[in-house]
């Protein structure tokens, strides 16, 4: 009731949101699709608190300025690997846009965007999309956004976290409906602000925990050697505020339970407690400073302890102190399996063509089991 008593007294944004839930628009993109490919309506007559907000929850950000009709679809795609099918499937989606507005890009955080996109084809895409255990929901505006891992999970010889099932979870958590099973979670529909959240899985930090709501640092446990995280919370960048995430003297186990638990309790305090009224103050940081960082963290373990899932959260442990240099992604490198490399492509500003998409996939159907990964530098990787 609080809450949605401060959403009422809130922003233009939260006001829209609790006349009609964002998630509404899991159903809308549909309604509006049919309606508008039987001749019923156009894209102009779209209530403009659809078209330029709501929709952002099933990941369509309306392009009014440059290509009016047109969307920008951003999907979500778990520490950054995709296969050759989905990326051919990419480019099928944009390829009728033509090649000025019909484009793919690989974002700041592993991800993947389809320009061009109309409403009338978005059914088709986001139906194809979870074909392909992949959704464009809550990708946009006040969701979590897409979980950033190493894009060497599981091939570096220097790895202290495989980082692939922990981002994978997480996905899960704010974007499958525990009941349902489908994807769109109404749970995490309705944050104050867009929420961040990074797995590193090494010490080169090629997740850039520094910058995200919640990173998640690889380190052992000082007393048993168990490899865990430390925690560090409040990282962004914005125009007003540029703020690197700061320590929360907490460690956690690199186990699913912990991970998920610790997860779920920062995004329970954060929906629940966070600024609805200014966003340039909405952030996780600003509740952070609110509360102080002990205060804060006890806060967390209150919430944590109540899930009853036995997870212990301790201090945070020393970090390691050898030297270290940070590996570089791009060329050709070995892995840690024998006899296996793996293979960083530049992309020029993470932009693809169709035809480059495609060749992509064949390349990765030759070289790498079909396997391609994106890195936040928006370059790409073909392992193995």
């Amino acid at each position: 009731d609080d809450v949605i008593e401060r959403a009422a007294k809130g922003n233009p944004i939260e006001k829209a949101k609790l006349k009609k839930d964002g998630t509404s628009a899991f159903v809308d993109i549909y309604e509006y699709a049919a309606k508008i490919r039987a001749g019923e309506m156009t894209w102009e007559e779209v209530e403009d608190a659809d078209l330029n907000t709501r929709l952002k929850f099933v990941g369509m950000l309306h392009r009014a300025k440059r290509t009016p009709g047109q969307f920008m679809m951003r999907l979500k795609v778990p520490n950054g690997i995709v296969n050759s099918d989905q990326m051919r499937f990419y480019a099928d989606c944009v390829e009728k846009y033509g090649d000025e507005k019909g484009v793919v890009d690989i974002t700041t955080r592993q991800n993947i965007q389809l320009r061009g996109v109309k409403i009338e084809d978005a059914p088709d895409i986001i139906d194809g999309l979870h074909a392909r255990n992949q959704t464009s929901f809550q990708s946009a505006l006040d969701s979590v956004r897409n979980m950033v891992g190493s894009p060497l999970a599981g091939i570096d010889d220097k790895e202290m976290v495989d980082t692939r099932e922990l981002c994978n979870a997480l996905n899960d958590l704010v974007s499958l409906d525990p009941v349902t099973k489908t994807r769109g979670n109404p749970m995490w529909g309705n944050l104050p602000r867009k929420f961040n959240i990074a797995v590193s899985g090494s010490r080169d930090d090629f997740a850039h925990t520094h910058i995200n709501d919640i990173g998640l640092v690889p380190c052992p446990h000082a007393s048993t050697g168990e490899i865990g995280f430390n925690v560090v919370l409040g990282g962004y960048m914005s125009i007003k505020r540029v703020a690197e995430s700061v320590p929360a003297n907490m460690w956690i186990p690199a186990d699913r339970n912990s991970v998920v638990s610790l997860t779920e309790a920062i995004l329970r305090v954060f929906r629940d407690e966070s600024e609805r009224k200014d966003r340039q103050k909405a952030r996780l940081m600003w509740l952070v400073e609110k509360y102080g960082v002990p205060q804060f963290k006890a806060k967390i373990i209150e919430e944590i302890t109540s899930y009853d899932r036995g997870v212990t959260v301790s201090d945070a442990q020393p970090a390691p102190s050898e030297p270290f240099e940070r590996r570089e992604l791009l060329g050709v490198h070995k892995q840690k399996q024998e006899g296996k490399s793996r293979v960083g492509v530049l992309v020029p500003t993470g932009r693809l063509s169709v035809k480059e998409c495609r060749q992509i996939a064949d390349l990765a159907d030759k070289y790498s089991g079909g396997e391609i990964r994106l890195t936040v530098e928006q370059n790409i990787i073909l392992p193995n």
